[in-house]
């Protein structure tokens, strides 16, 4: 599920980093005239931050719209997307230091006084070409304008006692609060840090907690009924795109810096597709073969239905289900430019969906995503444990169907983008107790032994493998 943000991760903006350095006159940023009260670029982010905070709306989908409707610049969209991304990927150390400083509770503070005060504190602590005063500044102008006089006072002396006091900003003493220290420095709800201490012990917790909070890699899948690895390396070459071979999977490569890649004239003509190289995994475990029948059961936005046609050499049959046409009209768009032409899609409940057998279904659910932080900063305050027992239900049942969509011999791989075992491990042995007519099949023998767990299963963590967190079980029926 987690190409959703791959396929859109730089749709509407130029490099982040190179931009933003770029934008050394970072006052032209809020010259326009006034028209609207969330004008400019910290205007846009407080106004994306207010509505991520109060609705179930997700931020990339909230960007993704302000990208493609405002009339910002390269720079200033560029700018914008670090701000938006950054303030939620550090709210918890943001929220931490503003807590300490603020007369109250800060979490109870007004949204557009919480968030002002949100993104001035993160161009003070992340962003270095963005002068102190600039940011104080600014923010205090925002707030003045949409709340008055007296919150704007008291912005100006909030981040201002701040900077005074920025380089001796304590956190808790982990000697008598590890969770509280981890959760506040590292910016992680203390739910998932006691989960993980617990799991990973304190070394390894903030080993990962620390590749959560890394700018996401940028990967590129090359589309073999395009072109081929090796022409395409030389394409990125010839344009001086700096790349790293894919560390698992031949068909991957992972750019060195994020760069406008759908801009350019390769990917309008489906020479690759934009995906992590842990999504490739649970479709080279499904062991496809050209000529088959394939069964997508939670296809969009479709990335691992291309990766199985281009294993499958364009020949053969996939059907992609998806509740929403909408979702589907992603994977269609995604499936023409990339030339696959063996996709039918259907508009189904995939617990609804009947169908002959397949000879191979995925069964790629949705999940709480906490193997995507790096690229979805927002999963960590929208989930919660409850979440993940919800979740594991329809995960069950899913992969329950799955089970009846297969023919004798065939394959299902389950699959997530979540590093919880409530998600994983614990689903199929559930699965394996009530379906005896389906046997376990190690992934040792399909990927390499560094990314197979001690169950047999494909696992992979941001901090060891360097791609996103992501599960995979092969199961085979035998009767």
């Amino acid at each position: 599920m987690e190409e959703n943000f791959d396929q859109n991760i730089e749709q509407n903006t130029e490099s982040v980093n190179e931009q933003v350095t770029e934008a050394k006159d970072f006052g032209h940023l809020e010259e326009h005239k006034i028209i609207d009260l969330y004008q400019g670029v910290r205007g846009l982010a407080v106004k994306i931050l207010n509505r991520v905070e109060r609705t179930d709306a997700y931020l990339e989908k909230l960007l993704d719209n302000e990208l493609k409707t405002s009339e910002l610049n390269g720079p200033d969209k560029a700018l914008l997307y670090e701000i938006v991304h950054g303030v939620t990927r550090w709210q918890g150390r943001l929220d931490w230091i503003l807590n300490g400083f603020y007369k109250g509770q800060f979490s109870k503070a007004i949204p557009n006084l919480k968030n002002g005060l949100r993104v001035a504190l993160y161009q003070i602590l992340f962003l270095d070409r963005i002068p102190d005063h600039a940011a104080v500044n600014e923010a205090v102008e925002f707030v003045k304008k949409l709340q008055g006089q007296k919150p704007a006072d008291l912005t100006n002396a909030i981040l201002r006692n701040i900077i005074r006091s920025k380089n001796a900003i304590r956190y808790p003493d982990p000697n008598e609060d590890i969770i509280g220290y981890l959760s506040a420095y590292y910016s992680h709800p203390a739910w998932m840090v006691k989960r993980y201490l617990d799991r990973f012990g304190r070394a390894e917790t903030e080993k990962l907690l620390n590749a959560n909070n890394e700018k996401p890699y940028l990967t590129l899948r090359v589309n073999a009924i395009k072109t081929t690895i090796q022409d395409f390396k030389s394409l990125l070459e010839q344009v001086n795109l700096k790349y790293r071979p894919g560390k698992f999977l031949e068909e991957f490569v992972q750019l060195q810096n994020l760069t406008n890649i759908t801009a350019w004239d390769y990917y309008t003509k489906g020479y690759f597709n934009i995906q992590d190289e842990s999504a490739g995994l649970a479709v080279r475990l499904l062991d496809v073969e050209p000529g088959m029948n394939v069964l997508d059961m939670c296809a969009a936005p479709g990335g691992k239905t291309a990766y199985l046609g281009s294993l499958m050499k364009n020949t053969g049959k996939i059907i992609a289900i998806d509740r929403y046409d909408g979702r589907l009209k992603l994977v269609r768009k995604n499936n023409e430019r990339l030339g696959l032409t063996i996709v039918d899609t259907i508009e189904s409940d995939a617990l609804e969906f009947e169908s002959e057998p397949f000879d191979r279904v995925l069964a790629d659910v949705p999940c709480s995503g906490t193997g995507t932080l790096s690229k979805k900063p927002d999963i960590k305050w929208k989930k919660d444990i409850f979440d993940l027992r919800r979740m594991s239900d329809m995960q069950f049942k899913l992969l329950s169907k799955a089970a009846t969509l297969v023919k004798k011999d065939g394959v299902v791989v389950y699959s997530t983008c979540s590093i919880e075992p409530e998600e994983n491990f614990e689903i199929v042995k559930k699965f394996l107790e009530s379906h005896p007519n389906f046997k376990f099949e190690s992934a040792k023998s399909k990927v390499s032994d560094n990314l197979v767990d001690e169950n047999g299963c494909i696992q992979t963590y941001p901090h060891k493998h360097l791609m996103d967190g992501a599960f995979a079980a092969k199961l085979v029926r035998i009767e």
